[in-house]
């Protein structure tokens, strides 16, 4: 059913009596199902849109959106913005393929400002935002809703430091759950979460401030009073940086929001607005700091159990337990994540070894800098990204890795397509930026057993920087079908041989893919040669070059970017040899790929084996 007029009715008024607030908190609870509703099907994002509730609905009461623009961080918990704006029933199709996004999105609806995935990216938008409302002599209001866990990466203290000096107005709602994705990280993290801020520290100041206006030399006093007053709160972080502040206020009452957001309009600067929420509100089984509530996928919303359970080992938790393995033989192993332990399987080893393997928030960058130093020193750091969040540090991997060469390993998780999560998480690019970067060696592995031999490479491999990738479900490739040799830099290895002038390169997880198009090709009695290319950089020119003299017809099989891809990278191979070959990528075409299951975002691709298969027969 659609959602009632009413609630929108009241969403617009000016002032709100005590049946509004009762009608409104009836409106949080009927956003709250449809959220449990659609994602207990669907999977998607919970526990963190859940907690945001009250303050959407809140902020559609106070501001004049769009003209007020909602700049969301991540934007994973605006399930509410897109309830409340016209997708109530479209909301069924969340994260389906041709449905709605999970995250905000502006092809979607007018009232959608910016799309986002990654954090901590709102503030800088809200900036911009305000320069040009500034430029254009609007006075519209950027309205930034931001988690704390966001608040640990520095693009944040970069946007909010320009702002404290140009005094733009806006708005920034800060989201204080006591928590990120995972386990909030670092001293500011900490400071945000001072439950002596809290009413009784509020009250105290006025109280206090009341007496001091009263007495002699109460302009002095005052201001000492002040300064001292911020030492215990949280609101010095961000007065010292010249901002307003107001909180913490209670971010599931309604009332109290209403009223803040209304005098934080009205002051016409830069101003925070502390909410402290409960990530999970509503649904007691995801209540609080429960990770495996951040991203879920398809439960049963009575007892929170996941509907599917894949057998097999995904390949995050291979190489979680073979680094696992590595590290208690080698005292010199260590790692580092970015606010991902469970998603990348390094929880593991920070619960074993917490003084050797440490995740440092969202911060990529410093993730990437410190392992440089730390392989200075003598250490093997790993340091374990998802492809798409590993582009937040590529100054870094060229500046503080690559110039010097430090032996620094990188394991690349959700490498290719990802799935629901859709253009902002696709992890495709990171063979081209990082092949076009001297020194560094790039390899991957087609199966389970090949990514333990490939962690055990990079453990020994001490002489440059090395990038490994793997994807997020299972390896294409059965186990068992190859049986698995250790990697050897620079050397690729021939799995099929045939007379035939077919060659099939796979580089990773395209070996899987390309196996499939062998299967139905030798139905058709076409024979084909299969080749695991291993690396990319350094490539095995000599093994090429003699594969070329027979076989004159390559088809590359990765799950990247065609641009700077694998293909590309042989292409140059061939024409600076002259070799005479014609190859053709099935790599992603020049475009950002959507949202939805990836076995279907493939078949819409033409990637699927049938696809491939029936373009591999019109080349030849």
């Amino acid at each position: 059913m659609p959602l009632d007029s009413k609630y929108l009715e009241i969403l617009r008024q000016e002032e709100f009596d005590e049946e509004d607030f009762v009608s409104l908190n009836h409106l949080a609870q009927k956003v709250r199902n449809r959220i449990l509703e659609v994602v207990s099907k669907n999977g998607g994002h919970l526990s963190s849109t859940l907690g945001a509730v009250e303050l959407i609905i809140g902020m559609h009461c106070v501001f004049d959106n769009p003209r007020d623009p909602f700049i969301f961080d991540v934007s994973h918990q605006a399930y509410t913005h897109k309830l409340l704006t016209g997708r109530w029933d479209s909301f069924e199709t969340l994260r389906q393929k041709g449905g709605i996004s999970g995250f905000t999105k502006p092809s979607e609806s007018n009232q959608d400002y910016f799309i986002a995935g990654h954090s901590s990216t709102s503030i800088s938008l809200g900036v911009g935002v305000a320069k040009a409302f500034c430029l254009k002599g609007a006075s519209n209001i950027p309205v930034v809703l931001i988690g704390d866990g966001s608040m640990s990466a520095g693009l944040a203290y970069e946007a909010l430091n320009e702002l404290g000096d140009r005094k733009y107005p806006m708005v920034i709602i800060l989201n204080d759950n006591e928590m990120s994705i995972a386990k909030p990280i670092g001293a500011i993290s900490k400071y945000l979460s001072q439950t002596i801020a809290g009413k009784f520290t509020q009250n105290i100041k006025n109280k206090i401030g009341n007496v001091i206006n009263n007495m002699p030399n109460a302009t002095y006093l005052a201001k000492r009073f002040e300064e001292s007053i911020k030492l215990i709160t949280p609101g010095m972080l961000f007065e010292e940086l010249g901002l307003d502040y107001i909180g913490p206020i209670n971010g599931h009452n309604l009332k109290e929001i209403i009223e803040a957001l209304r005098l934080a309009k009205s002051i016409q600067k830069p101003i925070v607005v502390h909410a402290q929420t409960l990530k999970g509100k509503g649904y007691p089984i995801a209540e609080g700091h429960l990770e495996q509530w951040h991203g879920v996928s398809p439960f049963d919303r009575q007892n929170g159990i996941a509907l599917a359970k894949n057998s097999r080992k995904s390949p995050t938790q291979i190489f979680s337990q073979t680094l696992l393995e590595i590290a208690k033989e080698d005292s010199k192993v260590v790692g580092i994540t970015a606010a991902m332990p469970s998603g990348t399987g390094l929880d593991l080893l920070i619960k074993t070894f917490p003084e050797r393997f440490w995740d440092v928030a969202i911060a990529e960058q410093h993730a990437t800098t410190q392992a440089s130093s730390l392989a200075k020193e003598g250490f093997k750091p790993f340091v374990v990204i998802y492809s798409t969040f590993l582009q937040r540090a590529f100054d870094q991997i060229i500046h503080d890795v690559g110039i010097m060469q430090m032996p620094v390993k990188f394991a690349i998780d959700r490498a290719g397509i990802v799935g629901e999560d859709g253009e902002t998480h696709q992890g495709v690019f990171d063979i081209a930026y990082l092949n076009m970067i001297p020194h560094f060696v790039l390899f991957a592995p087609r199966d389970q057993a090949t990514l333990e031999s490939a962690v055990h490479f990079a453990h020994h491999f001490s002489n440059a920087p090395c990038a490994f990738r793997y994807p997020r479900k299972s390896f294409k490739l059965d186990e068992n079908l190859f049986a698995p040799t250790p990697f050897a830099l620079g050397k690729l290895e021939i799995l099929r041989n045939s007379q035939s002038e077919i060659l099939l390169l796979g580089y990773g997880n395209g070996v899987g893919r390309a196996y499939e198009c062998l299967l139905e090709l030798e139905k058709q009695n076409i024979l084909c040669s299969l080749v695991d290319l291993r690396f990319v950089k350094p490539l095995d020119k000599e093994t090429l070059l003699t594969l070329s003299k027979n076989h004159k017809r390559w088809f590359i099989f990765s799950d990247s970017a065609k641009i700077g891809g694998v293909g590309q990278i042989l292409s140059a191979f061939a024409q600076q040899n002259n070799l005479q070959i014609k190859i053709h990528s099935f790599e992603f075409e020049d475009d950002f790929i959507a949202h939805g299951k990836a076995e279907e975002i493939e078949e819409q691709l033409g990637l699927d084996t049938s696809h491939l298969t029936q373009q591999i027969l019109q080349h030849i």
